[in-house]
């Protein structure tokens, strides 16, 4: 079992059904939390609760619209009896392309759940939490790199990396800690979701491979590790930074 830094605390994760934010949640369990995750897919969302048992509530939502993220704030109040100690805002999508073939749908639909939906999950999240409250956004190594095809994706991240200083800044006074985690690439399910064809997605995995330093993906537990240290006591004088979790790519 290890340690139990999370021993009656509340977590709220979002996206927490699937890749990271399951493996992190799924941390925050065997560590002594009650977790709420939040996923848009009700399928997911169902077995990821069932699986993490009864010290997790799943709620089915959409982080870019507030009307389900007061949905959520309701049940994380009921779920945690008022109370709430640990944020990650996890929820996020990877639209890539060229300049000319973004639509305005899709840089909508990225930055309303990348941006909008991480700043207003903070904003209502924080009104159930007291000082020693923890809060980690899931940012990306993206935002530090130049990669061709990647300028929504890169620059909603960089966005949420700001979030991290500014709203770190403005609850500083209340005790309440914010930071970033930047995960380089990670084995995901996001590689098998068949948005790409077989080939594409071996290739572009390849090619991330190469450029990293550590010749490799990063697993998700190696994020949980990092997740879970931003948001224990361990970390208690640690605010608005971005944390790397990248194998080197950010930084040389």
């Amino acid at each position: 079992m290890g340690d139990r830094r999370f021993e009656g605390k509340v977590a709220l994760v979002t996206g927490g059904n699937s890749g990271i934010g399951l493996a992190v949640a799924r941390a925050l369990v065997d560590e002594g939390a009650r977790v709420v995750i939040v996923g848009r897919n009700a399928e997911t969302v169902a077995s990821s609760a069932a699986e993490l048992g009864t010290a997790a509530h799943g709620v089915v939502a959409d982080t870019s619209r507030l009307a389900d993220l007061d949905r959520v704030i309701a049940a994380t109040r009921e779920f945690g009896g008022g109370r709430l100690d640990v944020v990650f805002a996890n929820a996020g999508v990877g639209t890539m392309g060229p300049l000319a073939s973004v639509s305005e749908r899709q840089f909508d639909e990225l930055f309303g759940i990348n941006v909008k939906g991480v700043f207003f999950t903070v904003q209502k999240a924080a009104t159930l939490m007291q000082a020693g409250g923890a809060i980690v956004l899931n940012a990306s190594v993206a935002a530090r790199l130049g990669n061709p095809g990647g300028s929504i994706y890169a620059a909603s991240k960089a966005a949420v990396r700001s979030l991290a200083r500014t709203l770190g800044a403005e609850l500083v006074g209340r005790g309440i800690r914010v930071n970033a985690v930047s995960p380089g690439p990670i084995e995901t399910p996001i590689f098998d979701r068949g948005q790409l064809p077989a080939d594409a997605a071996a290739q572009i995995k390849t090619t991330m491979i190469e450029r990293n330093p550590m010749k490799r993906f990063g697993t998700p537990e190696e994020v949980v590790a990092a997740v879970l240290f931003l948001a224990s006591d361990a970390a208690s004088y640690v605010t608005g930074v971005d944390l790397l979790v990248d194998g080197g790519r950010g930084s040389f």
